[in-house]
C-alpha cells in the first residue's frame, strides 16, 4: 500500500459542496471577529503557519480533534505575547553567566555535521535556554493544545521557530517537519520529558530523530543561584533578576543510521543518564541539587 502523504488544503468557508460529514479530515475556522462576537473558535497549525484568512478552514489530515481558543484568547494572544516576551527576555538579559561548560565541544561537533544539531532538555529547565537557544532561530516542538497555542507565539517572538505537535496530538506532521528541517541544515531543540513528564524520563523521540537525520544530540542544561521554583509537576524553575547561571553542553551523542529497534532503549537511556548528571552538576555548582518532582501526599 502506497505510503499516505501528509498534505494540508484550504477550502472555502463558502463552498456548498463541501460536506464536513463526508471527511474525517479536522477542520478549523478562525474567526478574526471573536473579540465582537464571542463565538467559540477552533484553531490548529496549518503547513507552515497559522491560518489568518477568515474565509477559510484549516483542513489537517492527521488529526480528527478541534482544539478550542476561548473569545478573549485573541486579544490576549495579540496583546500579551509579545508583552511577556519582552519580560522574559529583560529578566534573563539581566542574569550574569558565570560559567559555560562544553560549548566549545558542542560548536566543533555541529560544525562538522553541517549545522545540523539537536538540542536537549529536561522541561524543567526550558526557560532559560530561551535566551540562548532563541536568537539561534532554533525550532522547538509545541503541542497543539491551547496552552501551546501561547506557548508558541511567546516562542516566536523570543526567536524560535516552532512546529506544533506533541507525543500525545499532531506528532506526525511535526516529527517530519521537523525531519525536513534538519536535513537542510537547521537546528532543533527537544524536551526530552515533556509536556507532562514524568519527569526526567527521556521518551524516545529524540533518539528517532537523530537516526533519521544523522544529527547529534547535544544535551544542554543550566542552573542559578536563586530561582523561584514552580509547583509543577517538574518544579519548573525560573532565575530570579540578577541571578548567577552556569550551563553545561553535555558530550555530543551520535546515533548510528544502521542501530535497530532493540537498541533505541539503549541510546534512550544513555540520554537520560547524560541530562541527569549534567542537571546536578550544574545544580551542585551553588549548592545541592534542587527539587525535580512533586512530593507524594502523606
Amino acid at each position: 500500500m502506497p505510503e499516505r502523504k501528509l498534505s494540508f488544503s484550504l477550502i472555502s468557508a463558502s463552498d456548498k459542496n463541501f460536506n464536513p460529514q463526508n471527511t474525517n479530515v479536522f477542520l478549523w475556522l478562525k474567526f478574526s471577529s471573536l473579540a465582537l462576537t464571542g463565538k467559540r473558535a477552533y484553531e490548529t497549525p496549518k503547513k507552515p503557519g497559522f491560518c489568518s484568512d477568515t474565509n477559510y478552514k484549516c483542513i489537517n489530515l492527521m488529526s480528527s480533534k478541534t482544539y478550542p481558543l476561548r473569545w478573549y484568547d485573541y486579544i490576549l494572544l495579540k496583546v500579551f505575547s509579545p508583552i511577556i516576551a519582552l519580560l522574559i527576555k529583560l529578566l534573563l538579559l539581566s542574569c550574569r553567566k558565570t560559567k559555560v561548560e562544553g560549548h566549545e565541544r558542542a560548536m566543533e561537533i555541529i560544525r562538522k555535521s553541517e549545522g545540523k544539531a539537536i538540542y536537549t532538555t529536561w522541561h524543567q529547565r526550558m526557560v532559560y535556554l530561551g535566551h540562548i537557544l532563541g536568537p539561534k532561530h532554533v525550532t522547538t516542538m509545541i503541542s497543539q493544545s491551547r496552552d501551546g497555542e501561547y506557548a508558541a507565539r511567546i516562542a516566536k517572538w523570543l526567536g524560535f521557530k516552532n512546529v506544533r505537535g506533541s507525543s500525545t496530538r499532531g506528532g506526525a506532521y511535526a516529527l517530519k517537519k521537523i525531519i525536513k528541517d534538519i536535513k537542510a541544515g537547521e537546528t532543533t531543540w527537544m524536551l526530552t520529558d515533556g509536556p507532562t513528564g514524568p519527569a526526567r524520563k527521556a521518551k524516545k523521540g529524540a533518539i528517532f530523530l537523530a537516526r533519521s537525520t544523522g544529527a547529534p544530540i547535544i544535551p544542554i542544561l543550566w542552573s542559578a543561584d536563586r530561582c523561584w521554583t514552580l509547583n509543577s509537576w517538574d518544579r519548573y524553575l525560573i532565575p530570579k533578576p540578577f541571578a548567577r547561571v552556569v550551563i553545561k553542553y553535555s558530550e555530543p551523542i551520535l546515533i548510528p543510521k544502521s542501530i535497530k529497534k532493540d537498541h533505541i532503549e539503549e541510546y534512550r537511556l544513555l540520554l537520560e543518564e547524560a541530562l541527569n548528571q549534567e542537571t546536578l552538576w550544574c545544580d551542585k555548582q551553588f549548592g545541592k541539587e534542587r527539587p525535580w518532582h512533586k512530593e507524594a501526599k502523606q
